[in-house]
């Protein structure tokens, strides 16, 4: 028997095609694009359709909330008791809260001095408040200066304690739950927490304690942050954006309602009988604030957000630091959501209400959909529609939703609304590592407890800015580069390119707007350098 050709076994309309590759992938394409790529490509717009009607109403309902807000001027003094401490000639100082003071710092060689100057300038009776700092420092060097900075506080009479221990068991949670095993921390009745680079206002007690000391079922009171270098690059403007919806919308929608809010990790000041009812630190995720949060929510504690106390804080300045705040931020909750979810379901101490808002508008669509559909849906299904124009995205799913959600977005920071358009291509780019993160967090994967403290620069910048010799630093080219979003640019422009000639979308200018924003981060051309101005 004749022994079979190559050219027998493949279909007449392969044949002239067999030398061509472009022309072989094109066949292939064809033959798999009707039976599997349109139907799969419908089922994934359909889906995110839903996530992004989800994350619509969600946004149009805290729009609604704050509205209410603003006209009844439902602020916390209103709504809970509150009365400014007085003095009682009898009691003396004794009639007032003892209150600890933690700052937990890891090598914070720039804002040491500004973090504890800050927290041993709060004004409260001497002899009722205990600054505590753990030092979690692995630099020497660092160790030593800090520990001077508080012998130089307590000459001075301030009572303030320098905690160290053998190991970073837990990071974070690992450095405040040792430090709330002192001895002389029994005496507390409050703790009021502070990051390295926060610098409260001398006040910041006088506005707070009352709230917890005229309101037995008040757990936390939450300060708002006040960036105080989101003029230093057109990155800490985006991030800027970002936060302040969180602080002007998402925090003061939870505390109004009495639903719930996460704890920021800092500028608050918990009741410590609520933490330890809480069960305490716990360093079972890179969110131990929230963690906190949500179990002591389960046990029946209320928490209020106080918007007008601001406390100075400091924003990442390159791009690399952000980028792993943000895995931390994305993964963390995640990673938290799959661990309690079972937990908040079974529990009995909270209404449905409350349960409801934490699983689905808390965790669900703030921490998980909101990420995942802003990456898959604008930069991956949409794009893919051109190359399939059997599966169309409506209108309203494609223009007027997205459009409408990015406006409430831009409430929070009025004065960068002509940044708007910058603000949007930046956050679809970070969605690349929120995405990614969040799914690491919900699989529980790999780098689901990295740690990466984020790095402060303090008054290193006008200190440089006053020096001649300030110098833009050099960065190695494979430390610039950034090869998930290079691909993912690539994508895109392609994309792009095919809608220009080929398609009918009409999505060609948005896709090269938002392909040179993930070339322009892919190349290190973001957060690289922060000028001396």
């Amino acid at each position: 028997m004749d022994r079979l050709s190559a050219t027998t076994l493949l279909p007449d309309t392969f044949q002239g095609t067999r030398d061509d590759i472009a022309g072989q992938l094109g066949f292939i394409w064809e033959q798999i694009k009707a039976p599997l790529i349109v139907p799969l490509l419908k089922i994934a717009v359909f889906v995110c359709l839903i996530m992004s009607i989800m994350l619509f109403v969600e946004r149009v309902y805290m729009g609604i909330v704050i509205i209410l807000v603003k006209v009844f001027g439902r602020k916390p003094e209103k709504r809970y008791k509150w009365e400014p401490m007085k003095d009682d000639v009898e009691m003396g100082n004794s009639a007032y809260p003892m209150v600890l003071v933690q700052i937990p710092m890891y090598n914070e060689k720039e804002v040491y001095q500004l973090s504890i100057g800050a927290a041993c300038g709060l004004s409260w009776p001497s002899d009722r408040i205990i600054i505590q700092v753990l030092d979690d420092s692995t630099d020497s060097t660092i160790k030593s200066l800090v520990e001077l900075e508080c012998q130089r506080w307590a000459s001075k009479g301030i009572n303030i304690r320098y905690e160290i221990r053998d190991n970073r068991n837990g990071y974070k949670a690992g450095a405040l739950k040792e430090g709330m095993k002192r001895s002389y921390v029994r005496e507390c009745d409050y703790v009021a927490i502070f990051d390295a680079d926060f610098q409260p206002e001398p006040d910041f007690l006088w506005r707070t304690i009352p709230f917890l000391v005229h309101n037995p079922d008040i757990a936390l009171v939450q300060a708002r942050w006040k960036f105080v270098n989101s003029d230093e690059c057109l990155m800490t403007r985006m991030q800027e954006m970002s936060l302040n919806y969180h602080f002007t919308v998402e925090q003061e929608v939870g505390s109004s309602t009495y639903a719930f809010f996460g704890f920021n990790g800092t500028a608050g000041v918990w009741r410590i009988s609520a933490l330890n009812e809480a069960g305490g630190w716990k360093d079972r995720t890179t969110v131990e604030d929230m963690d906190l949060a949500v179990r002591a929510s389960l046990k029946g504690w209320k928490f209020v957000y106080v918007g007008g106390l601001q406390v100075k804080n400091e924003l990442p300045s390159t791009f690399k630091a952000y980028r792993y705040q943000q895995h931390r931020w994305s993964c963390g909750p995640a990673n938290l959501f799959r661990k309690m979810v079972m937990e908040v379901v079974r529990n009995k101490k909270v209404t449905l209400w409350k349960k409801f808002h934490v699983i689905y508008s808390f965790f669900f669509v703030r921490k998980i959909v909101a990420h995942i559909v802003t990456f898959v849906f604008y930069c991956v299904v949409m794009p893919l529609t051109v190359l399939v124009p059997e599966v169309e995205v409506p209108k309203w799913g494609s223009v007027y939703i997205p459009s409408i959600i990015t406006i409430l977005n831009s409430v929070g920071t009025l004065r960068s609304l002509h940044l708007l358009v910058f603000w949007i291509l930046f956050e679809n780019v970070m969605s690349l590592h929120r995405t990614k993160a969040t799914f690491i967090g919900l699989l529980e994967a790999g780098r689901v407890n990295e740690w990466v403290v984020t790095e402060k620069l303090g008054d290193a910048l006008k200190v440089k800015a006053a020096s001649k010799a300030a110098k833009k630093p050099r960065v190695r080219i494979g430390e610039r580069l950034h090869l998930l979003e290079l691909g993912v640019g690539m994508f895109l422009f392609f994309i792009a390119c095919y809608d220009l000639a080929y398609g009918k979308n009409h999505y060609f200018l948005y896709l090269y707007l938002q392909s040179l924003a993930f070339f322009i981060v892919g190349f290190g051309y973001v957060g690289t350098f922060v000028p001396n101005s």
